[in-house]
């Protein structure tokens, strides 16, 4: 199902950013929101936007542009992972430096942001500067970010370490949102004017995307995804006052709007902006090619959060509050949990083996269902199943014999000292390997396994950390039951 247009996108994103660079004087510092190298959001809200677009369209302005990450030291203080991950905000901060230089952009430094002497911040620019990275730490200010006199003056901005930058276009990006990348660009423009050099400021931020309604499906998804943060879609009153245009932006832009008002008519003596929605120079919405399918699909990924704050609710890493605002969401984009057929599905087969189970939905809509056994975990069956289907092998044919299966459940058990016998994903798939250099049937199956990514995938009770990964490697979307297993 393709419903952007991809490549409109890359074209029109890149000319779009070239006229903002060309509107101010020395240096542009150009937000980054949302995921740049690896946005799987926007693949899923928008199908046919490519995870690495962003990526691609910023390439053709790799020669004039030096990248900046950002990383709050509250989110390193708290161990913060990228769901889409698995991996610590720190550790995604060191990817995102490999990342950057194998593919030719300048890596300027680290900023670690709301910093008040926390050990952890401490130990990770310890550790930046083992690796020859530069970094800075930019302080919390207290009021932020209402007490402008204090934000516009030599205790706020003036008092975090200066990023000294090189090029005309300073890329500020961050593993996640809410790690301060707009107080970084506010404190570099007040002190590049401190310094005499002509800076401008300018956001791409994919979502909400401006141009949609409030209530539209993609924008409600996004305020599914940021609801730990206590994100909120708002219309833009300083847009529909200055034009009379009714566009949607997000709170903590809004609220930011007059310190980034205060400090233009510092540095030019008036504001070239005269709204939020003005300091963004995002085209997602013109590039959208069927409005339906991206409404279904945000519908689908309302529900995914849904049941991803459950789980997480369940595991200490989540407050009802998060449940309850993604709840209201679904109802406003009237969507429920009927409205994804591999739940039932799942829930059917648990009710009749009594036992755990899982369902995934194929790209042509089959489903396929399969339960916990002796040997497998039901997410290992399920792959298997699945495969199967797609090879066309009769479900009758035991893929992996007992006898091999027995010797590693042996291993799991009397020398790693498990509880749990049964093989999981990884270990399938191992196996499955293995046999396919002698076994006809376990070689067409592996074949399939490609045709998984973007397929759907329930399970009845909650997965280990490995089944997690592998599903996730696989790009098979998933979501479980808020149920621990026994």
């Amino acid at each position: 199902m393709i419903a952007f247009d991809n490549n409109k996108y890359i074209k029109i994103q890149s000319e779009r950013i070239k006229e903002r660079i060309a509107q101010f004087g020395d240096k542009l510092y150009l937000e980054f929101g949302g995921k740049l190298f690896d946005d799987f959001h926007a693949s899923r809200v928008l199908p046919g936007f490519e995870p690495d677009s962003k990526l691609k369209m910023l390439l053709q302005l790799r020669d004039e542009a030096e990248v900046v990450i950002v990383i709050s030291a509250i989110d390193i203080e708290k161990s913060k992972v990228r769901g889409d991950l698995g991996i610590t905000y720190d550790d995604d901060v060191l990817r995102l430096v490999d990342n950057f230089n194998e593919r030719g952009f300048s890596v300027n430094s680290v900023v670690i942001t709301h910093f008040r002497g926390q050990e952890s911040a401490k130990a990770f620019h310890n550790r930046l500067c083992r690796l020859n990275i530069k970094s800075y730490y930019h302080y919390t200010i207290e009021g932020y970010p209402h007490n402008v006199a204090l934000i516009d003056s030599d205790e706020g901005f003036g008092r975090n370490e200066y990023v000294q930058t090189t090029r005309p276009l300073v890329v500020v990006t961050a593993p996640g949102p809410g790690s301060g990348k707009m107080a970084v660009c506010l404190s570099q423009l007040y002190q590049d004017n401190k310094k005499g050099i002509k800076a401008g400021y300018a956001k791409f931020e994919t979502f909400p995307v401006w141009n949609l309604p409030l209530k539209h499906p993609v924008n409600l998804a996004y305020e599914a995804a940021t609801a730990d943060l206590n994100d909120v879609n708002m219309i833009d009153p300083f847009h529909l006052e200055a034009y009379g245009e009714t566009t949607v932006n997000y709170n903590r832009d809004i609220e930011i709007f007059p310190v980034l008002n205060a400090i233009f008519e510092g540095i030019y003596g008036y504001n070239p902006y005269k709204s939020p929605t003005d300091m963004g120079v995002n085209m997602a919405g013109f590039c959208i090619a069927d409005d339906g399918a991206c409404k279904e699909a945000s519908g689908q990924e309302i529900i995914r959060r849904y049941y991803n704050a459950l789980n997480k609710l369940v595991d200490g890493k989540a407050e009802e509050t998060e449940v309850n605002k993604i709840k209201l969401l679904m109802q406003q984009a009237k969507v429920s949990a009927d409205d994804r057929p591999v739940i039932a599905h799942a829930l059917r087969r648990a009710r009749f083996t009594r036992t755990p189970s899982a369902a995934i939905e194929l790209n042509d809509g089959t489903i396929i269902t399969a339960k916990t056994t002796s040997l497998l975990g039901a997410s290992a069956a399920l792959i298997l199943n699945a495969t199967k289907h797609l090879a066309g092998i009769s479900h009758k044919v035991k893929l992996i014999p007992a006898q091999m299966i027995e010797p590693i459940q042996n291993m799991k058990v009397s020398y790693l000292h498990g509880g749990n016998p049964r093989l999981h994903t990884d270990e399938v798939l191992v196996a499955l390997a293995m046999l396919s250099l002698n076994d006809d049937n376990c070689r067409r199956a592996l074949a399939e396994l490609p045709k998984l990514c973007g397929c759907q995938v329930h399970t009845t009770v909650m997965l280990s950390e490995v089944d997690r990964k592998i599903f996730q490697k696989l790009g098979v979307d998933l979501t479980s039951e808020p149920v621990k297993k026994k």
